[in-house]
């Protein structure tokens, strides 16, 4: 098992995006969240097997009027989450990516 965190840019905000992250992540049993970054970007934290998570990360470029411009991944400390969910607003974290 292991935890990755994801920025994503480009149109994905108001487009549905966290929704269907969600189900992609529901149908893969990968656990975590998603959330709207101040700036128009999308957070996502996801913990799953490494196979799992690199198959969820190309699902998400299928994500209907999602147009992704970028996408920054790195792994970081294990997180156990109990299933995945959408953080609802905008989120005021800091990435390190």
């Amino acid at each position: 098992m292991q935890t990755i965190e994801i920025v994503i840019s480009g149109r994905v905000q108001k487009v549905g995006f966290r929704a269907c992250v969600r189900r992609i992540a529901t149908d893969l049993k990968v656990c975590g969240t998603v959330m709207n970054l101040p700036d128009g970007r999308v957070h996502i934290c996801a913990t799953g097997e490494l196979m799992i998570l690199e198959k969820f990360v190309s699902m998400v470029y299928g994500c209907p009027r999602a147009v992704i411009r970028d996408l920054r991944q790195s792994e970081i400390q294990l997180k156990n989450f109990e299933d995945f969910s959408i953080i609802k607003g905008e989120g005021n974290i800091s990435t390190g990516l």
